[in-house]
């Protein structure tokens, strides 16, 4: 008996362990993707700038370099999004999974028939926001358009969350349009 739960422990300690080395091996393919795709955009606006705050990066194509207020913890933005799964080096409507701009669910050929969910947003910089996103946004300015990039493990984990796959790499397109910080 003592041997069929050394056996038994022994065989869970070993698949946990190829689990998380295998869900590591996951998150950093996906971070290769990241830096694949932050190039290729900075080769295409060599103005771009990058910015990586913990786990998250921030590639702002259109900045204001306003040395005045920038979204602090705590603090209010209102914005316009798209949301992707990053499956690659690049993005496409094929990836799309939520955005409140008209033409972006167009040009993806999404049917809606509820218009009011092309409107701004207001988010608030906390815990309730997926860690990724929160740490993306911590910094951004009015007038800043961005992409916000981070792996599976700073999203959703290994859970699957609706049309999110678990472990899945994000991206946000982000168009700032004003902040509030308290």
């Amino acid at each position: 008996m003592k041997i069929k739960l050394l056996i038994l422990t022994a065989l869970f300690v070993i698949g946990w362990g190829c689990t998380k080395q295998s869900l590591k091996a996951t998150y950093d393919k996906q971070a290769g993707y990241i830096d694949s795709f932050v190039q290729a955009q900075m080769k295409a606006d060599p103005e771009a700038t990058l910015v990586r705050n913990e786990g998250a990066w921030r590639l702002t194509l259109q900045d204001h370099k306003d040395p005045g207020d920038s979204l602090l913890a705590g603090g209010q933005v209102i914005l316009e999004y798209a949301s992707y799964t990053l499956t690659g080096a690049s993005i496409s409507a094929s990836n799309l999974i939520e955005t409140n701009v008209k033409e972006i669910a167009t040009a993806a050929n999404w049917k809606l028939s509820d218009s009011t969910i092309f409107q701004p947003v207001t988010l608030t910089l906390d815990k309730t926001l997926v860690d990724g996103l929160r740490m993306g946004l911590h910094g951004v300015q009015p007038g800043d358009e961005a992409y916000i990039l981070f792996t599976g493990e700073f999203a959703f984990g290994n859970k699957e969350n609706g049309t999110i796959p678990a472990k899945s790499a994000l991206v946000y397109h982000v168009w700032i349009e004003s902040i509030k910080n308290e």
